[in-house]
């Protein structure tokens, strides 16, 4: 693996409806593996290479990570803010965040103090509407950069622990990964059908942006990379865990916004048989992915499954991903591409 690229898409701020900084990116390391590379009127990037049969396969991750917005900067200099995307409160204590406002301005986290609450306030978790940033600035230096509808990021490196990557923003910066290193793999090999690598916006905020991708590409195929719960920590039961760490790449068979198309996930299996790549089955009984738009936001729509990412600690700032279940899924979407056509796809 290519930590010290996937520590750069970790790192790099795009929170939803600001993804500026990391589609530039992605734009940049690779337009060269493409046909055309184009951005649409959402802020969707899309990569497009020629297939030999007129069938559409629509390959997409989100490239968006939960953030946080600037609401209000009271008179002593602190900034409120509302989040862009799901956050258990708790997880906000004793952060660093960056506001990118005129520049980019470091501030952390902070509450009201543990030996200042009342025995009542102790028994309760702190909630979203008590954080507050601090800069360590007035009111009148804070205001020189930074405005109301600032988009802020988490600040977090990321590093390589034991067989793991750990860091910020894994959910969905490892799918974004992934789905770079197949692009770059695929280069120059023959497509069977035309293909359409997307990375997309605001999927955080309700999966906004492959729904208007989908209308555009009009998929007949369609297969998401997302990240997935992988609760096989302590206090787990055996049948709630969705996915493991180290047991393989997850092939998705449902989640709260998508019931995966039943011939994607036997062509899945079948490829991951046949290349010997390990993987497990993954069912998440709440939340959604892009998978569910990219299967409907087409007319008659879409055949449509989804690659998963075992994923611990989801949604705090130390995501935790094994190495081999990224090479696992790397490898099985790149066979995934090649094959499409080699497989019977008719109803029935």
């Amino acid at each position: 693996m290519n930590i010290a690229w996937l520590k750069e898409i970790s790192e790099t701020p795009g929170v939803s409806g600001f993804e500026t900084p990391i589609r530039d990116l992605l734009k940049k390391k690779l337009s060269g593996y493409a046909d055309s590379c184009t951005t649409d009127k959402l802020g969707n990037l899309i990569f497009f290479r020629k297939g030999k049969k007129p069938q559409r396969l629509m390959v997409a991750a989100h490239m968006d990570e939960i953030g946080f917005i600037v609401r209000h900067i009271d008179e002593q200099g602190f900034v409120r803010f509302l989040p862009l995307g799901g956050f258990d409160p708790k997880t906000l204590t004793a952060q660093r965040v960056v506001i990118h406002g005129k520049k980019d301005i470091t501030g952390v986290m902070g509450s009201k103090p543990v030996h200042l609450m009342k025995a009542d306030e102790k028994n309760k978790p702190v909630e979203m509407e008590s954080f507050f940033i601090d800069t360590g600035m007035t009111k009148k230096e804070v205001e020189k950069y930074v405005e109301v509808g600032n988009p802020i990021s988490r600040k977090q490196e990321l590093i390589e622990m034991g067989e793991c990557v750990n860091g910020k923003s894994l959910d969905n910066r490892i799918s974004v990964f992934m789905l770079a290193e197949v692009l770059r793999l695929l280069h120059k090999k023959p497509l069977a059908f035309d293909l359409h690598v997307v990375f997309t916006v605001q999927e955080e905020v309700g999966l906004r942006g492959a729904q208007v991708a989908t209308m555009g590409i009009k998929p007949d195929f369609a297969i998401a990379l997302d990240t997935t719960i992988a609760w096989d920590t302590p206090g787990a039961g055996s049948h709630e865990s969705v996915s493991k760490l180290g047991n393989g790449i997850g092939i998705k068979i449902m989640d709260g916004s998508v019931i995966a198309d039943q011939r994607m996930v036997e062509y899945m299996k079948q490829t991951a048989e046949k290349g010997k790549v390990k993987w497990q089955s993954e069912m998440l009984p709440a939340g959604g992915t892009d998978t569910g738009y990219m299967q409907r936001m087409t007319a008659f729509g879409s055949i449509a499954g989804a690659i998963s990412v075992p994923t611990r600690h989801i949604h705090q700032v130390v995501e935790s991903c094994h190495k081999k279940d990224v090479e696992a899924g790397i490898k099985l979407l790149t066979e995934c591409i090649l094959k499409m056509d080699t497989f019977n796809w008719k109803v029935g």
